[in-house]
């Protein structure tokens, strides 16, 4: 995952409007008080961590890789537990990482751009866009996974209320999933109001289960707090501990989703609600589990071990428990879905993957969208998840190597950043990034180990939409490489066809992808119907490397003559392009547009596979393939169906 895991990309769309709602940017994009927001970032960028003590204490002992739950054991995990949250979470993520922001915006995409813009094109290298676009690829297979692991793992817990309910676990697991895969066409604004006093709920529910087991206990606070401890796991196990990793692992699940939320609530409220709650209320979880395995003699070690968090609830309270860990998981997967949906669409808007219908479902919020193919891709692959591994213990065997091989990224492009754009001498960044390294290759080699296990389905996962969004990437260029050779110089062409030929009344917009040359639809238009339009509007979209652009550098105009005009539309890469809606602000190139006098005129490309240098074959035809299945232009950019004229073209690259 954004994985950039990247849930790096998850949004926030549900618990605050986006800066384009605002018309405010970066981290001042909000009016609210910090604390309002706070609650917001517990409902939404906390979901999957928040979710972690149902299986990571269980899978460290009772795993695919199982050790004894004694005593040093126990401190040993506990103090990995609360050291890695430090580490990981607290330093890497809300410390360093979350400064480098992209206008407010974090993910994996969004510091490409930031990079991008800040370093120039020359430091904008292949091997910096590759590690972002996998990081991204590798959020994919993340947001497959944990919403099959989430649920099913709470699910589970309805074998404590009555045994009688373990035949049905998976099918109820499959039944909230596919529910809640077929409620995204319809927003979630509605819902989202809920998500922060669920999850409050949740959280405080988690820390008063803790202090009940830790009250018999109190020393395991000291414990847990020695990394004396973690460092004696490791001498005395040795490989062990090290194989322990890729489960305790699992307990940091979701760190980068704070870095993908920023620009929704901050910098300042997420660290907030970290440092003051969500930290706090997990690690009393945890040491309340340590604390009740411990109290138990030698032999019903093994049974409390197998699922500790169920079994920490009094007999009273496990119904609502239950219902709350089922709702919480829930969240935690909408959270990762919606991710899924803004981490699309900036993919789509700066290059990496092909036009997609996006349907906005708020009048009001244009963070708040559903991508349908995505959704039910998504739905599709875990139903196949839930029905081959059968279990969250089984899945969390493929669970945490895209999410570590995405926190490995991010410290990746943080050296780029250190270096490159906060120019950090060496004696302060090389530490930094030697303990943020060390961390996620321990991390991430000890989930190796798992491939075999299971770990394979999200390297799988990532790998096929990395070489899709690559090869997109690489076809699109050569393709509009291959146009740019044979086009005709806008000079040349308004003076010869504008002298020659027949001007007919309205407004003709010509969509070109570069501002470059005449468009090849122009070219066509002329040559068959012989005409041109009393005014001619070549229009070309620009994504810029920020999120959002202001208002009034929304357009750039230019007078080429005789009733030609250059217009380019400069757009950020969270905000949705609506053609009509610009071009009815633009005044000063003949007057208003009038859309029952406009047409505007697309060219479509067809692909022709060719042995020409640039791409082997098969890349060739899987782009061809991503061409054809692409969105109509006329749907993306929300032209007027009944003003469209699309005129075709064969390309050889």
């Amino acid at each position: 995952m954004t994985a950039e895991s990247q849930k790096g990309a998850r949004n926030a769309e549900t618990a605050a409007p986006s800066a384009a709602d605002t018309g405010h940017y970066g981290h001042g994009q909000h009016g609210d008080g910090k604390l309002k927001l706070a609650v917001g970032a517990v409902g939404v960028v906390f979901g999957d961590i928040g979710t972690s003590p149902l299986y990571a204490f269980r899978e460290t002992f009772a795993g695919h890789h199982p050790i004894e739950p004694d005593r040093l054991h126990i401190y040993g995990v506990l103090s990995l537990v609360f050291w890695s949250m430090m580490l990981v979470v607290t330093f890497k993520y809300v410390l360093t990482i979350m400064k480098a922001d992209n206008k407010g915006e974090g993910g994996s995409l969004a510091l490409l751009a930031l990079i991008s813009r800040s370093s120039g094109e020359k430091r904008w290298t292949w091997p910096i866009i590759l590690l972002g676009v996998f990081a991204t690829a590798l959020f994919y297979g993340d947001s497959m996974i944990t919403p099959a692991m989430s649920v099913l793992s709470a699910t589970e817990g309805l074998r404590y209320i009555d045994p009688g309910f373990s035949p049905y676990i998976v099918p109820i697991a499959l039944a909230i999933l596919i529910g809640l895969f077929a409620l995204q066409s319809r927003g979630t604004a509605k819902v989202g109001a809920l998500f922060g006093p669920i999850m409050l709920t949740y959280f405080l529910t988690l820390a008063g289960l803790g202090i009940m087991h830790i009250a018999a206990n109190p020393w395991i606070i000291v414990e847990t707090l020695n990394p004396v401890n973690a460092l004696r796991f490791f001498y005395v196990d040795g490989f062990t501990a090290f194989i322990a990793l890729g489960a305790v692992v699992l307990a940091v699940t979701g760190a980068e989703a704070l870095y993908a939320d920023m620009g929704h609530f901050g910098r300042g409220p997420i660290g907030i609600s970290w440092l003051a709650f969500v930290l706090p209320a997990l690690m009393l979880n945890y040491m309340g589990q340590g604390a009740m395995v411990l109290a138990a003699e030698v032999g019903p070690r093994a049974d409390l071990i197998a699922d500790p968090f169920f079994q920490m609830m009094p007999r009273y309270l496990e119904v609502p428990v239950v219902i709350l860990a089922l709702l919480a998981t829930i969240i935690a997967s909408q959270a990762v879905i919606s991710g899924a949906f803004s981490l699309t669409q900036q993919a789509i808007q700066l290059g990496f993957m092909p036009r997609l219908r996006v349907e906005h479902t708020s009048a009001s919020a244009a963070g708040q969208i559903y991508i349908p193919i995505v959704n039910w891709g998504l739905m599709v692959m875990v139903v196949m998840l839930v029905i081959g591994f059968g279990s969250s213990s089984n899945l969390a065997a493929a669970y945490g190597i895209a999410v570590t091989g995405a926190m490995f990224i991010d410290t990746c492009l943080m050296s780029v950043v250190l270096f490159t754009l906060w120019k950090w001498p060496a004696w302060k960044a090389l530490p930094v990034l030697a303990v943020f390294f060390t961390v996620d290759i321990a991390y991430f080699g000890a989930n190796l180990i798992k491939v075999p296990d299971g770990g394979w389905v999200p390297l799988a996962i990532g790998l096929t939409i990395f070489t899709m969004l690559t090869t997109w990437s690489r076809g699109r260029k050569l393709m509009q490489q291959e146009m740019a050779e044979g086009a005709m110089p806008i000079p040349v062409f308004v003076k010869s066809a504008a002298n020659s030929a027949t001007r007919v009344p309205g407004t003709a917009v010509f969509m070109t992808s570069t501002s470059d040359g005449v468009p090849h639809a122009l070219l066509h238009n002329l040559k068959h119907n012989k005409v041109l339009h009393e005014r001619i509007i070549l229009l070309t979209i620009k994504i810029a490397d920020v999120p959002f652009v202001q208002e009034e550098k929304l357009c750039q105009l230019e007078d080429l003559g005789r009733g030609f005009h250059r217009l380019i539309l400069h757009y950020g890469f969270m905000q949705p392009v609506d053609v009509p809606d610009a071009l009815a602000r633009v005044t000063s190139c003949g007057g208003e547009f009038k859309m029952l006098e406009t047409s505007f005129f697309l060219s479509r490309q067809t692909l022709i596979a060719a042995s020409k240098p640039g791409m082997p074959i098969w890349r060739e035809k899987l782009f061809a393939w991503m061409l054809r299945n692409s969105e109509s232009a006329m749907e993306y950019f929300r032209l007027p169906t009944n003003r469209v004229v699309e005129l075709g073209s064969q390309v050889a690259i």
